[in-house]
């Protein structure tokens, strides 16, 4: 994998990465709760995650992560649970072992488009999370994508896998993608709208800026109904940033609804924290 200038880092493995949310069974033990954290969006959450993020979050739907939701003008909860309501999931990067377990998962912003009100999570980590050799923040260690099409509403899923703890992120839907610090334009053809993810607070390289820390990530041709594209914009002071190709030209894709979900595993004895992007799929079912 090629260093690139200004710490900007591709994953440049061609692997299909298939990561996933998996159910937690009724066996999982979740982790002690650790102190609370802030967003805002579309959902306000309980907390859950590392012991050192918190996070807090305000929007205009209410869901809990058990899958019931309660109507609350302009702000919701999620409460976290190890326990088994999850959606299945498809994007694992390998088959599951022993040990493997959801520590915690919420959602972090319900269904709703990400347009004029980006959504935006925060969580407060400190700096440097661990001390060498450790990377001093959250770092990308595997991206994962996923299709669900028996679900309600079908949806296709881009997941980004970090080590450490879980970074602050704002999505939202642009016009264009602009590459971090330069500024220029990022091509996504064939795309219907795009939709940007920046993690604040995290990086996709090692310390010492020779190499990334992404092990897996799957071709950015996707090619899915909703998702058909991503691509790198940036690993630059902190900031790693994504492009998501979403549909296609001709539909109604910038009305497309997004999901977010926050999931604390063990991954093949591996400690994650995942972010999971999920696209309503509706439009081209």
């Amino acid at each position: 994998m090629a260093v690139i200038r200004n710490r900007r880092f591709t994953a440049g493995t061609a692997g299909l990465g298939m990561a996933v949310l998996l159910l937690a069974t009724a066996g999982c033990t979740p982790s002690p709760p650790p102190p609370s954290a802030t967003a805002t969006g579309s959902a306000t959450t309980a907390p859950t995650g590392s012991g050192s993020a918190t996070a807090t979050a305000t929007g205009s739907a209410t869901e809990s992560a058990t899958g019931s939701a309660s109507a609350s003008p302009g702000t919701t909860t999620a409460s976290p649970t190890g326990t088994g309501t999850l959606p299945p999931d498809s994007d694992e990067t390998a088959a599951p072992q022993n040990g493997d377990r959801v520590i915690s998962s919420k959602i972090t912003h319900d269904w709703a488009v990400p347009s004029t009100t980006p959504f935006t999570t925060k969580h407060q980590n400190p700096v440097p999370l661990a001390p060498p050799p450790a990377e001093p923040l959250p770092t990308l260690y595997s991206i994962g994508a996923g299709q669900h099409p028996t679900d309600t509403p079908p949806y296709d899923q881009l997941s980004f896998r970090f080590n450490g703890a879980f970074p602050s992120y704002d999505i939202s839907f642009v016009p264009e993608l602009l590459a971090d610090g330069s500024g220029l334009p990022i091509p996504m053809p064939g795309t219907g709208a795009i939709l940007k993810v920046a993690f604040h607070g995290a990086q996709a390289h090692t310390s010492d800026g020779k190499a990334s820390t992404i092990k897996t990530s799957p071709p950015q041709a996707i090619g899915y109904r909703a998702l058909t594209s991503y691509a790198p914009a940036g690993d630059f002071e902190g900031v790693v940033s994504y492009g998501l190709g979403v549909g296609r030209p001709g539909t109604a894709a910038p009305q497309t609804k997004v999901r977010v979900y926050e999931v604390e595993k063990i991954e093949q004895g591996r400690h994650l924290y995942v972010v999971a992007i999920q696209l309503d799929a509706s439009s081209w079912k």
